[in-house]
């Protein structure tokens, strides 16, 4: 059974992940700050994070570039999710190492592709 990471800070997109990845079959791990995601890592064998952008304290890009320094967690695959839709969020994502890169409101199957996209 593959581990997904979750780090979403809103409580009603943290049920609606939780529940969509549950119904997958995945083991689902949540965090409601990138700082507490980032801890999470280190001590859980983890095989995919998705990572809100928009976090209290520290952002989503900043743990982000924290999981991909760490030699540890560097090939662990992240997805971002964001309601932030512009080329520009999309390109600051991925330069801060993030491998997709999903808009909100969640779409299920593309959530699911990308994540088995990353998985495989």
């Amino acid at each position: 059974m593959k581990t997904i990471l979750v780090v979403e800070d809103n409580p009603d997109n943290m049920v609606l992940v939780d529940e969509i990845l549950e119904d997958e079959g995945f083991r689902v791990l949540q965090a409601s700050t990138a700082e507490a995601g980032i801890v999470q890592l280190d001590s859980e064998d983890v095989d995919l994070v998705l990572m809100d952008i928009s976090l209290p304290r520290m952002s989503g890009l900043e743990a982000i570039r924290i999981i991909k320094a760490n030699n540890a967690t560097r090939d662990i695959p992240v997805i971002a999710l964001t309601a932030h839709a512009m080329q520009t969020d999309r390109d600051k994502a991925l330069a801060a190492g993030c491998n997709d890169f999903l808009t909100k409101p969640i779409n299920e199957d593309e959530l699911i592709a990308a994540m088995q996209e990353q998985l495989n």
